[in-house]
């Protein structure tokens, strides 16, 4: 086995075994969620590129900074569904598909949205701050962006990208999506690339999190089986009192 193919079956065997077990016993019954959203992304899509649903799609789906926060929030969750005006639909429907798929395989349906939302989120969020900080700061962002209508699965998908590679112990995988999305805010300074660190960054405090609880988990479920086993041998080494029982 060459060095490629042996560094390539450590970084995405698991995943790999993961995936064909679910497609070959389940097939598409594996990823529900991810074909509903899918069919969601397409459906607003043909709506709102008609005339009459195209302000509907707006007002329940559409986020921008200059939006009071309470009615962002209510749109944010649907906002990850609604593809974005100037890209071309395949390209959401594609990554919906394909990384939608593999979380919701690798880690399940409940999980993978989470994560999505968090990301989302996240990218939402920041966007706001960003604005507020102005130009002059190193994460700012220009007043303008206040009116960017900010829709599209990328912050999720790539979120989620990072989460299943890093619980799949694909560790490269995970650096080289992050190295990727750094590359694209230096290159193209715009909303849409530091949403994505946004995301990236709230992604990989999550990560952080699941493994601080963990290690932390498991020492303490340690500990007690320790303390509990020692408490029945101190128990089993008690001496009685050497009389017999006490009959009725």
């Amino acid at each position: 086995m060459s060095t490629l193919a042996r560094w390539a079956r450590e970084e995405w065997g698991l995943l790999c075994v993961t995936l064909r077990e679910a497609v070959l016993k389940r097939r598409l019954r594996a990823i529900p969620m991810t074909l509903m959203a899918v069919g969601l992304t397409a459906l607003l899509q043909w709506v709102q590129n008609q005339q009459w649903g195209f302000q509907f799609v707006q007002n329940m789906g559409a986020v921008r900074a200059e939006d009071p926060l309470w009615l962002a929030l209510l749109r944010t969750p649907l906002s990850l569904f609604v593809p974005a005006l100037d890209l071309p639909v395949w390209g959401a429907l594609a990554q919906i598909l394909l990384v939608f798929g593999i979380a919701e395989v690798c880690i399940g349906w409940w999980r993978t949205l989470t994560i999505a939302y968090v990301a989302t989120l996240a990218g939402t969020l920041y966007a706001r701050v960003g604005i507020s900080l102005g130009t002059h700061a190193p994460f700012g962002l220009p007043w303008t962006d206040a009116e960017v209508v900010d829709t599209g699965p990328s912050a999720a998908v790539v979120g989620l990208a990072v989460y299943v590679a890093w619980r799949y112990g694909a560790y490269a995988t995970a650096g080289a999506v992050t190295v990727a999305m750094v590359a694209e805010v230096l290159i193209k300074e715009n909303l849409a690339g530091k949403e994505h660190l946004a995301a990236l960054m709230a992604v990989g405090t999550l990560c952080l999190a699941v493994a601080v609880r963990h290690r932390f988990g498991r020492e303490l479920r340690r500990r007690l089986r320790h303390a509990y086993a020692h408490h029945i041998r101190r128990g089993q080494r008690r001496p009685g009192s050497g009389l017999p029982p006490v009959k009725p």
